[in-house]
């Protein structure tokens, strides 16, 4: 019966990695895969998580399962760091959360949550929007629309055209609103854009869901939370999917938070259990390495100030090379502006270039990333942007 599934082609950014591997170009550079890279082209384990480690290595006296939950300082210290250590959704036992196997992890317990609520809600995800997030959600059986999100001719979010599709949302529906550094473009709702997005839920009465993978890696670990808190602060429901893997550099740990917060203690409890239940009919139990990591990390004064200060070392070298690679195409001599790179956040900007110019830095320069246009930042470095800049002029 094996034999009638047919060959799936490759993933594209996967493929994208296989390809580079391949190409004899000495000079290629890697912008496709989201991972964190330093000056030197390397992932590196932070700081803060190599003490961590040997901490937990000299601790750890057995292998038995952890809690269904997950590991309990860990939910605790990521509810602080996304929510705040006094936010009255903690305050007032609103919040049920697990421990996920990384982001993705999360998004599919919450996903598959969704689908018991008997509801059948439509899941509003922004156009465009991390590849991922269609075949993590749609596979728990939820229809998913897109909202209009980015302006590639313009560089920046259609916010009225956002704003028109959200009004027209129906109560029950989900939207799925990413908390800061969007992936692919790179484009950050303002602080006035997230309290209309609020008015817009509490209108409309869809639910919201955040989904946050670079806390950190915008303006600050506080600062790209502020949507997030305003929403939590104001709304009845909210549901989160954290992720480890970038700002904590645990990326092969595979470590996320899966979170929901209900109206009131009483729902927050029933919340847990199904929570839970998802999680067990999905991998039965919780791995710990990770989850472990963190919450020696978050729940230590030390180590948790100098994993702080490695968070603001990576965020601040890719805003470097976001306005480097702006100089650099600029005296290339290109009209066009590509100021916007400087504005937009995080680890991935969108370049707003047509698939034809992508395939062309690809063909002729050996440089990696989607048709979409969006690059990893932090795979440029010093040595390479000024080649990566030339590319770019060559193909414009």
């Amino acid at each position: 019966m094996l034999e009638v599934l047919p060959q799936l082609p490759a993933d594209p950014i996967l493929g994208l990695s296989a390809a580079f591997k391949q190409d004899t170009n000495p000079n290629k550079v890697d912008l496709g895969v989201g991972v964190y890279k330093d000056e030197l082209g390397r992932t590196p384990i932070l700081g803060s998580v190599a003490k961590a480690q040997k901490i937990l290595l000299a601790n750890e006296d057995s292998k038995v399962y952890i809690a269904p939950q997950g590991v309990p300082g860990f939910i605790s210290g990521m509810l602080e760091l996304l929510l705040g250590k006094s936010h009255r959704t903690l305050l007032e036992n609103r919040v049920a959360a697990v421990q996920a196997p990384g982001g993705c992890g999360a998004l599919r317990i919450l996903a598959e949550l969704l689908k018991r609520t008997g509801g059948n809600p439509t899941v509003w995800v922004s156009d465009p929007t991390w590849a991922n997030h269609i075949p993590l959600i749609g596979s728990a059986g939820l229809k998913i629309e897109t909202y209009p999100y980015f302006n590639k001719e313009q560089a920046s979010i259609n916010f009225d055209a956002m704003v028109a599709c959200l009004e027209k949302v129906n109560k029950g529906d989900v939207v799925l609103l990413h908390g800061c550094c969007h992936n692919p473009t790179g484009a950050d709702l303002t602080k006035e854009q997230w309290h209309k997005v609020l008015e817009l839920a509490q209108q409309r009465e869809f639910l919201p869901f955040l989904d946050i993978a670079y806390q950190g890696f915008g303006d600050g670990l506080e600062e790209d939370v502020y949507g997030l808190r305003l929403l939590a602060d104001n709304l009845p429901e909210v549901i989160i999917a954290a992720s480890c893997s970038k700002n904590f550099g645990l990326y092969r740990e595979r470590v996320g938070l899966a979170a929901l917060i209900g109206a009131n203690s009483q729902v927050k409890n029933a919340l847990q259990t199904q929570i839970q239940s998802v999680a067990r009919g999905i991998y039965s139990m919780p791995p710990s390495y990770g989850g472990a990591l963190v919450d020696i990390i978050l729940n230590s004064s030390d180590l948790n100030a100098q994993w702080q200060a490695e968070v603001t070392e990576m965020r601040e070298r890719m805003q470097t090379l976001r306005r480097l690679l702006a100089t650099k195409v600029k005296e290339q001599g290109v009209s066009r502006d590509f100021d916007f790179i400087t504005q937009q956040k995080g680890m991935f900007s969108y370049l707003c270039i047509s698939p034809e110019q992508v395939q062309k830095m690809r063909s002729e320069f050996g440089i990696y990333f989607v048709d979409s246009s969006r690059v990893n930042v932090a795979g440029i470095n010093t040595e390479n942007v000024g080649y990566v800049a030339k590319a770019l002029a060559a193909v414009l």
